[in-house]
């Protein structure tokens, strides 16, 4: 068993302080994201979480304007813009893919302007790199209890509001009938989700963050159609994800020919698709053997 960890982990791994870093945010975060994500899948608003991932582009890119941690950034941005979406949304699905487009379409309008600024105006280098597809390796032990404070903030919001959020998932009619406040609900499901994707910027960039948000909850989907285990496979999925991209990446160093190494985020939403690709074959499978169950108990007629 030695050998075979020798072969598979490069010296120094479990030494290093870097993954030490790496491997608890990233497992934190990813908890988070399946957490939040299954609501956002349930809910149809995968949508909105990519935009809320591009908008975090603006905050992390202004972050280095003013030199402060992205994070601040992207949680800013990624909250105010919730906000600003569910006020000049209508309640119609029509109405909330025009207030998401007009929303993410000024955020990246100014996170252009903000990367422009960044290039020329300062000494920062790498700034566009780690904003857009993250630095997991180089997160300060510093910002660990930040990170903690707002995963709790994330998933406070989905336990508090676990049942509402269930019943105006499956239907915003009935939701009303039984007295849920189906805007404060959505409102504060958009600030679970915008803290969800700065997190996850933070690990593996802002465009990629979305894999971490939506990829895990349908891969967790296609397994189970109950709710509390669909955010249990999720977190799991999520986490397995991230930390053996963590692993690969660091390997990758020692890969020939140019030891350089190969970036985590691209590691993670590999490894995400890879998940979803089998939970869908698994899934499958399950309902095949449910059907061929079904066929055989059937009576004849």
């Amino acid at each position: 068993m030695g050998h075979l960890l020798r072969a598979i982990i490069e010296p120094g791994f479990f030494g290093s302080a870097p993954v030490h870093v790496a491997l608890l945010a990233g497992g934190v975060v990813a908890v988070v994201s399946g957490i939040v994500g299954t609501f956002t899948v349930m809910r149809g608003q995968s949508y909105a979480g990519h935009a809320l991932a591009d908008i975090s582009v603006t905050g992390g890119s202004g972050s280095f304007l003013i030199g402060i941690s992205p994070l601040w950034g992207f949680a800013g941005t990624s909250v105010l813009a919730a906000g600003v979406m569910d006020m000049i949304g209508i309640r119609r699905p029509r109405g909330r893919d025009l207030a998401t487009g007009i929303v993410r379409g000024a955020g990246l309008g100014l996170a252009a302007l903000f990367l422009y600024w960044d290039a020329t105006y300062t000494s920062t280098t790498g700034a566009a790199i780690t904003v857009l597809f993250g630095s997991m390796f180089t997160i300060d032990s510093a910002m660990i209890p930040a990170i903690v404070a707002f995963s709790v903030a994330a998933v406070g919001i989905v336990a508090v509001l676990y049942r509402p959020l269930l019943l105006s998932s499956a239907s915003t009619d009935l939701a009303v009938v039984r007295g849920v406040h189906v805007r404060i609900t959505g409102a504060l499901c958009l600030i679970a989700m915008g803290l969800a994707v700065s997190l996850s910027a933070m690990t593996i960039g802002a465009i990629l963050s979305t894999a971490l948000l939506v990829g895990p909850a349908a891969a967790a989907l296609r397994l189970t159609s109950r709710p509390g285990l669909v955010m249990m496979w999720s977190a799991v999925i999520g986490v397995g994800a991230t930390w053996l991209g963590v692993l690969l990446a660091y390997d990758s160093y020692y890969w020939p020919p140019a030891r350089r190494g190969w970036p985590v985020s691209f590691f993670v939403v590999a490894l995400v698709l890879v998940f979803y690709l089998l939970a869908q074959w698994l899934g499958g499978r399950t309902a095949a053997r449910g059907r061929n169950g079904e066929s055989a108990c059937s009576p004849v007629s």
